[in-house]
């Protein structure tokens, strides 16, 4: 019976000692970057024309809702000659490090101001653009939009070159 005792003592202590050294000799494993998050509610603060024009709620308005897998924007503004312009899409869309995917669900184009009948677009097209990270800010070109967009902290700012820069905060 001492002898029983003896070699389970023995073991336990042999068990003891090697796991934590096993352990110590293991590389420590990093967690896997997670996919960037841009969930949220955005409302369209501002627009700085290529002139130089600032303009503001109400001349124009937008909103654009991020889920975990879909996305919602609405803009519209109006002209000097009373004239509207608004665009609505609703898609859904994958982030992941290097690359934001969007598909169409549909989308519905006004534009009184080019003179255009209205457009709908129902196609189910799928689009990818590279992301790339710079510090705290996100940067990728939206697939089926003109802009450029950067998400830092709780703001985006969308970049149409020659057209437009606009400035959305997350109110939600």
């Amino acid at each position: 019976m001492n002898a029983t005792r003896l070699l389970s003592l023995m073991a336990m202590l042999l068990l003891i000692v090697s796991v934590p050294l096993g352990l110590a000799s293991e590389p420590a494993k990093r967690p896997a970057p997670s996919a960037p998050k841009i969930e949220g509610t955005y409302m369209l603060i501002s627009r700085k024309l290529p002139d130089g024009t600032m303009q503001s709620p109400p001349q124009i308005l937008g909103l654009i809702t991020y889920t975990q897998t879909y996305r919602n924007f609405n803009v519209l503004w109006k002209d000097a000659q009373g004239k509207f312009f608004s665009y609505s899409l609703v898609s859904t869309y994958k982030l992941t490090r290097t690359e934001y995917s969007e598909t169409v669900l549909f989308s519905i184009l006004n534009d009184q101001i080019g003179g255009q009948e209205i457009t709908y677009d129902l196609s189910g097209q799928t689009r990818t653009a590279r992301v790339t990270k710079k510090g705290r800010s996100l940067h990728f070109k939206l697939p089926f939009d003109p802009p450029s967009v950067v998400f830092e902290g709780n703001k985006m700012t969308a970049t149409a070159e020659g057209r437009f820069i606009d400035v959305w905060e997350k109110v939600r």
